[in-house]
């Protein structure tokens, strides 16, 4: 009599398919944080966001997949994008990316990852939310963001309509007091 073989030992087609995604996910991530052009930091950004929303797909999630594309890939890319332009950034290679603290930084990077991780865990560990395939599970979704997750939506919001406020305030160069245009004009 043959024994069966477990079946952890053989990953289905959605692990795969699942694993692959996470692999561009982290991988793109780290380009977004070594690469020295912000541009293409940016385009990497939106890789890692498509990734993560071909991870939710995977996992039956179609609606936070969308709300994936729709709000990360389509609205904070375009506003970095437009940060950046409006700040008048460096847009091709720039030495002052680097500040030369790279060792501190991977360190500080680890601990808070490791943090972020424990907090997740432990603050999760019992909250289950029933997933029904292919519904997405937008019902209990919608239910959970209008009744826990409002407060810290809307705080968001503010805070991106700020960052880009600041943005406009610091590239305007008719605001008296801002310095000069590096073009020599005042």
């Amino acid at each position: 009599m043959t024994e069966a073989v477990p079946s952890y030992l053989s990953p289905t087609g959605q692990e795969i398919v699942f694993l692959l995604l996470g692999a561009v996910a982290v991988g793109s991530a780290l380009l977004v944080v070594t690469t020295r052009q912000l541009v293409h930091a940016a385009l990497w950004l939106v890789v890692s966001f498509g990734a993560l929303a071909g991870c939710y797909l995977v996992l039956t999630a179609e609606f936070v997949a969308w709300v994936q594309v729709l709000i990360y890939v389509g609205a904070v890319v375009v506003l970095m994008l437009f940060g950046i332009m409006l700040t008048r950034a460096p847009i091709g290679r720039s030495a002052d990316l680097d500040s030369g603290n790279r060792p501190v930084a991977a360190l500080v990077a680890v601990a808070t990852a490791a943090v972020l991780v424990t907090v997740v865990i432990d603050g999760f560990r019992t909250a289950y939310t029933p997933l029904k395939p292919g519904q997405g599970a937008a019902k209990e979704l919608g239910a959970s963001v209008f009744a826990t997750w409002v407060l810290p939506f809307e705080a968001l919001s503010v805070l991106l309509l700020a960052a880009l406020i600041g943005a406009i305030v610091l590239s305007r160069t008719d605001i008296p007091g801002s310095p000069p245009d590096q073009n020599g004009g005042a």
